[in-house]
């Protein structure tokens, strides 16, 4: 396994000094994430594309965002995020498919996001437009040579497992964040593998611990300690074959952030 840490696009921070912050802290690896859509540009291709070579890193995954109100929560969240709304849904796909292209450009070969809150229960309306509309926007990223990767958390792994079967193309896989299948309170990140561990393509190494109330998500920790057990994990993911990038992610700011990606750096370096 190899260990990378995420980078956020946006029109304030340049985008070359975040890919030599990658390098500097020792990755070799980062996932791009976008939620401006505005900054998909063959410009600020070009820019990533010349960063990445100076510096000597690597994408393993563009994450793309989409546009619109999200409000991450057990209430709001069902309404607002990923494909599940209704009324955002068209936008959405755009959005996704939009970021594909600009993925193309980049020679990506992986592109994740959050699909939302996929229904329980199959028989649903909703769900089957969901699934409609999530193989447009995959069967999308496969012309454009990529694997479609859903972001864990919001749907428990049985859930997921039988969306990918029931969209039935060969370009799907996912995108482990086991944090947030314990922030979530879905399941436990370990025991998901059993589940779904063959379609694992790409990892988020986040930490968090199991929400306290039925109304918000459980609180992200720095990795080690929360309830993700990474000695385990890591061994989980060996077990079932996984050999690609641990994608380090910690949704904090300032030199709090830049301590605890360098700790779970060194974490993960005892087990990997």
């Amino acid at each position: 396994m190899k260990l990378g840490t995420l980078v956020v696009l946006t029109n304030t921070t340049p985008i070359e000094e975040k890919i030599q912050r990658v390098h500097d802290l020792g990755f070799e690896y980062c996932q791009i994430s976008c939620w401006d859509m505005s900054l998909y540009t063959d410009e600020m291709a070009e820019r990533i594309l010349k960063a990445l070579e100076q510096y000597h890193v690597k994408i393993s995954t563009l994450w793309c965002g989409w546009s619109g109100k999200g409000i991450w929560n057990f209430y709001e969240g069902p309404l607002t995020l990923g494909l599940v709304p209704v009324a955002s849904r068209w936008a959405r796909m755009k959005d996704l498919m939009t970021g594909s292209d600009f993925g193309k450009k980049l020679g990506v070969t992986q592109i994740a996001t959050h699909a939302g809150f996929l229904p329980e229960d199959p028989n649903s309306q909703t769900y089957k437009e969901v699934v409609c509309a999530l193989r447009e926007v995959a069967n999308h990223c496969k012309e454009n040579g990529q694997l479609f990767l859903f972001e864990t958390g919001q749907e428990t792994p049985t859930t997921l497992k039988r969306t990918i079967e029931d969209i039935g193309l060969d370009n799907l896989g996912i995108n482990l964040d086991p944090a947030n299948l314990i922030l979530y309170g879905k399941a436990n990140p370990i025991d998901a593998l059993d589940t779904f561990g063959e379609y694992v393509r790409d990892v988020h190494a986040k930490d968090g611990n199991y929400p306290t109330n039925g109304h918000d998500l459980g609180e992200e920790t720095p990795l080690g300690e929360g309830k993700v057990n990474f000695p385990a994990f890591v061994k989980k993911l060996k077990e079932v074959g996984y050999d690609g990038t641990l994608t380090i992610e910690r949704e904090v700011s300032g030199e709090k952030q830049l301590t605890d990606i360098l700790n779970a750096k060194a974490l993960l370096e005892q087990h990997i």
